[in-house]
């Protein structure tokens, strides 16, 4: 047995199995996130609940079971249930109900001691809207320009409100929004001639030419858009719900109509991935639990590739100075001891850090030289889009430094001096020697940003990152990439969603598929940087040896 540990083995096995406990922890928590996440869009069957209470009232449920549990007899002691004396537990299910104009909650928990019958008739139907969440119930009739038409012209109808609404869509975010950016320009435009007293007349005249043109522009987009909607709400759906009641849905309120119980496996797959692709290209709704994450999606990806623009060079050039040029000195020391110090500040102290030196000090200054006419409303000098990469910038420049610093390390003297020999400089012999062998270890320090500022959520809610923005930093109007602009981001939206949400139990199943999205986009970030770093060692592993 001495020999053996004497041998190492132990330590080997050790760390062997240290590695596999890791990688099923990891893809077991991989697991949990995609199982849970990914069942949220699979087409759920719709259940008819026939129920007793204990007081002898009858009732009737309709909706999806979300959850079921076993509790304790005793702790439904105060409902007074004829029970077996032998009974310990007792199933209870949750029941996704939906219909908010009729009862409080989306959610309402049954025992199935007080469930009689439970069916899953093929008439039930669920109608997906815009706003109030889902209704479950049984379709009375589609009305059509006021005239009761067949119920299979409703996959008709919906195409044509869809139609409608893109069309709606269209002229909202880009004619209309257009014009009002339009507008407002030329507003800041006259403010300013104001603050610097230079609005003549013919300024004036001309500005009012401008506004009156696009005004007359905007009163005819607006008539068209009263005609799509008015087009749109003469025709609307009569539901029948649980309790009897008739409720009236107007198409325009209508996302989709699914008859869930009909379908059959290649349906209900087509529905799932349908579901899935409206999930990663449309905007939220209802307070985030219901509808896409597009806007989170690129608010991300945005953040994350300008953060990358912003840390490369500063890292790479920091790198090089300290080990290329920087004497060994006590001041070189001091430096390295402040990076090596920087990446083990907690990441909410940079985000303090960039809303007071970035968004106040360097926004606030801007928007007094460049933007006085928009004052008191701030253009930089309020968190942003800008100013959460900078700040993630600095907060991963440790990282960058460290890997590429290690990489110049690694390459060997000789080469340096052999590059001197033969008549090169230090500069073109940084340029076209040392940096090429040392790319690999750059892209290394690159992923290793990447991978942390992609998931970092603490500093961007003080420097950018809200709830909900209504515009992304991304369109047609001049300069096209608005930086001053607030956004959202895929770590903040599972945060809010998962604590700040009204609706938590609707809310948990959007918190897992979410978080399979950002490890997802996370994954593709860092793969593509493997693949390039690995492309660049293959080019440059002659040269190294």
């Amino acid at each position: 047995m001495n020999n053996w540990f004497k041998s190492g083995s132990p330590w080997i096995w050790l760390s062997a199995g240290g590695v596999s406990i890791s990688l099923i922890s990891v893809l077991g928590l991989l697991w949990l996130i995609a199982s849970r996440g990914l069942s949220y869009f699979w087409p759920s069957e719709l259940y008819q609940f026939d129920l007793t209470d204990e007081y002898g009232a009858k009732t009737v449920v309709i909706g999806e079971i979300y959850d079921r549990e076993k509790i304790p007899v005793s702790q439904l002691a105060h409902l007074d249930l004829a029970l077996d004396p032998k009974q310990e537990v007792l199933e209870r299910l949750l029941i996704k109900t939906g219909n908010r104009e009729l009862v409080s909650l989306d959610f309402r928990w049954l025992l199935s001691h007080n469930i009689n019958k439970t069916q899953t008739p093929k008439d039930l139907v669920v109608v997906e809207r815009r706003t109030n969440g889902n209704f479950y119930g049984y379709i009375d009739s589609v009305v059509l320009d006021g005239k009761k038409v067949d119920q299979n012209k409703l996959p008709e109808l919906l195409s044509r409100v869809d139609n409608f609404q893109d069309q709606i869509d269209d002229l909202q975010k880009s004619d209309i929004g257009a014009i009002n950016y339009q507008l407002e320009r030329l507003r800041l435009k006259t403010r300013k001639y104001e603050l610097q007293n230079e609005l003549t007349a013919q300024v004036k005249a001309e500005i009012d030419s401008e506004v009156a043109i696009l005004k007359k522009d905007y009163a005819k987009l607006e008539q068209e858009l009263m005609g799509y909607r008015s087009a749109i709400a003469r025709d609307y759906i009569v539901m029948r719900a649980m309790d009897g009641q008739l409720v009236t849905i107007n198409f325009e309120h209508i996302l989709k109509v699914t008859f869930n119980n009909k379908l059959n496996v290649l349906e209900k797959t087509a529905l799932f991935f349908s579901q899935i692709t409206a999930f990663l290209i449309e905007d939220p709704r209802e307070a985030n639990t219901e509808g896409g994450v597009f806007p989170a999606i690129f608010g991300t990806v945005l953040m994350v590739l300008l953060m990358t623009v912003i840390v490369s060079p500063f890292g790479v050039i920091a790198a090089i100075y300290l080990h290329e040029y920087a004497g060994k000195n006590a001041f070189t020391k001091l430096l390295r001891i402040a990076v090596i110090n920087l990446a083990g500040v907690p990441s909410i102290v940079y985000g303090v850090f960039g809303l007071g030196f970035f968004v106040y000090m360097v926004g606030g200054s801007l928007d007094q030289l460049f933007y006085s006419e928009n004052l008191p409303s701030p253009t930089f000098g309020t968190p942003g889009v800008l100013w959460s990469a900078l700040t993630l910038a600095i907060l991963t420049l440790p990282v960058v430094i460290v890997s590429t610093e290690e990489g110049l390390s690694r390459i060997p003297s000789t080469m340096r001096h052999g590059s001197l020999a033969l008549g090169a400089t230090k500069a073109e012999t940084l340029w076209r020697i040392i940096l090429p062998i040392a790319s690999p270890a750059i892209m290394t320090g690159i992923i290793l940003a990447i991978a942390r500022a992609a998931g970092e959520v603490a500093p961007l809610m003080l420097v950018g990152v809200v709830k909900m923005a209504p515009n992304l930093p991304l369109d047609a109007n001049f300069p096209f990439l608005h930086l001053d602009r607030k956004f959202m981001h895929l770590g903040f939206h599972i945060y809010d969603v998962g604590f700040q949400s009204p609706n938590v139990e609707a809310a948990r199943p959007l918190v897992f598929a979410t978080a399979l999205l950002l490890v997802t986009i996370i994954v593709a970030l860092n793969m593509t940087a493997v693949s390039i770093r690995n492309k660049l060692r293959e080019r440059y592993k002659m040269l190294e040896h």
